[in-house]
């Protein structure tokens, strides 16, 4: 009449773990997906040289990116909604890492026709790139249950760091050895497998063949949105009213918080992606093979602080705290610490300004749970839509934040403004999640 534990223990089918493999493929697409974007920026000093080029006229190379990611931000999270993430991001790595592949070619021009074709192949790639992150968002809403869900969106995000730590040296020794060109044709490729890569192991937690109905009843019920993909769409059909949807979207003092925060937490990501590599050219007298290589120092920080950023969110979630206070605790502090970097304008000891802007890209990274927040907080109607409303006004300091430092740097000759600059906006980050984001919550629409 009764059975034993130990029978109905057998009874139960084995959980399986799919969406790690999944977590692992966000996490490998995106350390490609920073490294394409952030290449231009190790082989900006010898670029620079070839072409005969000035600050300002880096600081809009490096901004081209940023213009089509976010003018593009609005229309790549329609797609997500409309179309699914899968097919949407793999279109995505295809296209950004042709694009990549193609800026090699651009040594073959004049210096003036060269700058173009630089500005125009970096603005495809952030064309392709728009809808990465809203699409990793929408991924781990849907293969990871809330307790799981801030280590899950740090560890995507911590690949911004570690694609400096694993790619820089390589880039910087590619760019030393055979040329600023090689480091495109490279990184394109590289990018083309990926692609096939994607389409294998990618599937929504339903469609995969390899997650058995354990796996998935756990995920739903801890407040995964399984059938996201399949419900975005049905819903997307019947509202027909993307205008109406932003309203609402822009309508939370929440969401305008947070957004003015990832404007103010990209200004510090922008820094590091475009400028620092030539600061340390520049500024402290290195060559770009020993940039290269002290570049990743301070992202193995980042990296660092990025992963125990969600393991403290999550624990402190476990422990009772609110989700509120488990968000905001991270942010608050690592972009306090992230100001540290102020120091390296008053000292002259190589070995320390890297081991402060270490400790600040660490403060960084610890302060980089935006995404875990999107994955809390937006409507499962309009996921993909409200990540790239999201990232389209965090990217705004993309197209300001390289332009602003290249106009500093060529007026004052110094990197101490733009240090000054970076840190204004940690401070202004710190400011909003303390004042105007208020309480944390998913916006519904019902």
């Amino acid at each position: 009449m009764f059975r034993s534990r130990a029978s109905a223990t057998t009874d139960q089918p084995r959980q399986t773990h799919v969406r790690y493999l999944i977590l692992a493929m966000l996490f490998g697409i995106t350390l490609i997906n920073y490294a394409d974007r952030s290449a231009i920026s190790i082989v900006g000093p010898a670029l620079r040289d070839d072409l005969g080029i000035n600050s300002v006229t880096m600081g809009y190379i490096f901004s081209a990116f940023s213009w089509a990611y976010v003018i593009a931000q609005l229309p790549g999270g329609w797609l997500l909604d409309r179309f699914g993430s899968r097919r949407v991001y793999a279109a995505g790595i295809l296209l950004w890492s042709t694009f990549t592949f193609f800026q090699g070619t651009a040594g073959a021009f004049t210096a003036g026709a060269a700058v173009i074709v630089l500005f125009v192949l970096r603005f495809l790639v952030g064309l392709a790139e728009s809808p990465s992150f809203p699409g990793n968002s929408r991924i781990v809403a849907s293969w990871f249950p809330l307790q799981e869900r801030g280590r899950a969106a740090t560890i995507f995000n911590s690949a911004q760091y570690f694609a400096t730590v694993l790619f820089a040296p390589i880039m910087g020794a590619l760019t030393y050895h055979f040329g600023w060109e090689a480091t495109f044709f490279v990184m394109g490729a590289l990018g083309v497998v990926c692609f096939f890569i994607w389409l294998v192991v990618v599937h929504a937690p339903r469609d995969h063949q390899r997650a058995n109905e354990a796996e998935v009843a756990y995920i739903a019920e801890g407040g995964a949105l399984v059938d996201m993909d399949h419900d975005s769409r049905t819903q997307t059909s019947q509202r027909g009213h993307t205008g109406r949807t932003l309203r609402r979207l822009l309508s939370s003092r929440m969401l305008v918080g947070i957004y003015i925060s990832q404007y103010c937490f990209n200004a510090l990501t922008w820094f590091f992606l475009t400028w620092f590599p030539v600061y340390l050219v520049d500024a402290r007298g290195m060559n770009i093979l020993e940039a290269g290589f002290v570049a990743s120092i301070p992202a193995v920080c980042g990296f660092a602080g990025g992963i125990l950023s969600g393991v403290f969110s999550d624990m402190m979630l476990r422990r009772g705290h609110s989700l509120t206070a488990a968000r905001k605790t991270p942010i608050v502090l690592g972009m306090t610490l992230s100001t540290s970097m102020l120091i390296c304008n008053y000292i002259d000891i190589d070995w320390l300004i890297v081991a402060i802007m270490a400790l600040a890209f660490f403060g960084k990274g610890f302060g980089g749970l935006g995404w875990a927040i999107m994955s809390d907080v937006a409507p499962k109607e309009a996921s993909g839509l409200s990540g790239g409303l999201f990232n389209m006004f965090g990217n705004c300091s993309g197209i300001v934040t390289p332009i602003a430092i290249g106009y500093i740097v060529n007026d004052t000759g110094s990197f101490n403004g733009a240090l000054i600059f970076v840190i204004a906006h940690a401070l202004t980050a710190v400011f909003s999640y303390l004042f105007i984001v208020g309480r944390i919550e998913r916006i519904r629409f019902d």
